[in-house]
C-alpha cells in the first residue's frame, strides 16, 4: 500500500515541535500517567455478525468526537460481510448511549475500551478508530499491546496537535442551540449554520439532538454533555505517550489519512514509524471525515489490509 506524495504542515502546538523530530530525544509520558487507574465505564455497542456468518476474530470500531456507533453502522455491516468477522461498534464515554463522566481524555477512553474487550472476552481484535477513536485505539495498543492484534487509525497521528478551529466553533454552536431551547431540528440547524457552514457536518452534529429527558420540558437537548466535551478539547488535541523507546506496538498498524486533511501530515510519519514500526499508510480521497466521505475506498483499504494479515 502506497501513500500519495504530499507535504502539509502539521498543525502543532509550538511547544511540541520537537516531539515529532526523530533526531531529537523524546520526552517522557505526559502528566496523566498511562498506568493511572480511572473508573472504567460500561460502553453501549451495536453488534454486527452478518446473519451469524461472521465468526472470525472480532473488529471493534471507535467513532470520532461528537459521533456515535450509528455513524459506523453501514461500514460495520460491510466489514462483517466482506471479512467474515463480527464487528462491535461502540459508543465511547460521553457519546451516544454510553455513560457520562467529567473525565474525558485518552487514558480514560482507552481504559473504557480495554474494559470492553475484557467484558466481552474479545481475543485478538482489530481496533478501528476515526479521529478521537484513532488516538484511543493507538493509546490502547501502546498501553497494552497484547490486547489487540492490529489497529487501523483513521486520520489522526500519535502527536500533540491542535484540533482544527472548527471544533471549538461546533461546541459554541451546540451551546447556543441548547440556550435557545429549540423545539425542532430545523430551528437548531438555523442556529448551528453560523458555526458549521457545511450541511453534512451540521447533520452529523444534529444526530445528537434529542427531546430533553426532563419530563416537564418540551424542547430539544444534545444527548452528549456539551460542557464536558468543551472543557476536554485540549485533552483531545494531546497524546499521552511521547517516548517510542518505552511504548511501542510491534504488530500490524494501518494509518488511513484523508488527502484534503491536515491531521496526518508527512512530518508526522517518522514518529508514527517509531511508535508503530510495522505501519502501512493509505491515502483516501477525502477530508477529515474519511469513512463518510469516501466509504468505498476506505472499505477496500481495510479489507485489503486485514486480508493480507490472515
Amino acid at each position: 500500500m502506497q501513500a500519495l506524495p504530499r507535504r502539509i504542515p502539521p498543525l502543532l502546538h509550538p511547544k511540541h515541535f520537537n516531539r515529532i523530530n526523530p533526531a531529537l530525544s523524546a520526552a517522557s509520558v505526559r502528566p496523566f500517567h498511562a498506568g493511572a487507574q480511572l473508573r472504567a465505564l460500561d460502553l453501549a455497542f451495536d453488534y454486527h455478525e452478518n446473519g451469524g456468518k461472521a465468526t472470525g476474530a472480532p473488529i471493534v470500531i471507535l467513532h470520532g468526537l461528537f459521533g456515535s456507533k450509528k455513524n459506523n453502522r453501514s461500514m460495520s455491516k460491510a466489514l462483517a460481510r466482506d471479512l467474515g468477522r463480527p464487528v462491535y461498534a461502540i459508543d465511547l464515554r460521553n457519546h451516544g448511549d454510553s455513560p457520562h463522566d467529567t473525565t474525558h481524555n485518552y487514558i480514560a477512553l482507552a481504559e473504557d475500551t480495554e474494559n470492553f474487550l475484557q467484558q466481552h472476552n474479545l481475543k485478538d481484535p482489530t481496533l478501528i478508530g476515526h479521529s478521537m477513536g484513532a488516538k484511543t485505539a493507538m493509546t490502547v495498543a501502546l498501553r497494552n499491546p497484547e490486547s489487540c492484534a492490529s489497529i487501523i487509525a483513521v486520520d489522526n497521528a500519535p502527536v500533540d496537535a491542535a484540533l482544527a478551529s472548527d471544533f471549538p466553533k461546533f461546541v459554541m454552536g451546540m451551546q447556543k442551540v441548547e440556550e435557545a431551547k429549540v423545539k425542532t431540528q430545523k430551528e437548531a440547524d438555523k442556529i448551528l449554520e453560523a458555526y458549521a457552514k457545511d450541511l453534512p457536518v451540521r447533520q452529523y452534529l444534529l444526530t445528537n439532538l434529542i427531546k430533553s429527558p426532563e419530563s416537564s420540558a418540551n424542547h430539544l437537548k444534545f444527548r452528549i454533555p456539551v460542557r464536558i466535551l468543551a472543557h476536554s478539547l485540549d485533552d483531545m488535541a494531546d497524546f499521552p505517550f511521547s517516548d517510542p523507546e518505552k511504548n511501542r506496538f510491534e504488530k500490524p498498524a494501518l494509518f488511513v489519512r484523508g488527502t484534503r486533511s491536515h491531521y496526518v501530515s508527512d512530518e508526522t510519519l517518522p514518529i508514527i514509524g517509531r511508535f508503530f514500526p510495522r505501519f502501512e499508510l493509505v491515502d483516501v480521497e477525502a477530508g477529515h471525515w474519511v469513512i463518510s466521505e469516501n466509504p468505498e475506498e476506505f472499505r477496500r483499504a481495510v479489507v485489503e489490509f486485514l486480508q493480507d494479515k490472515e
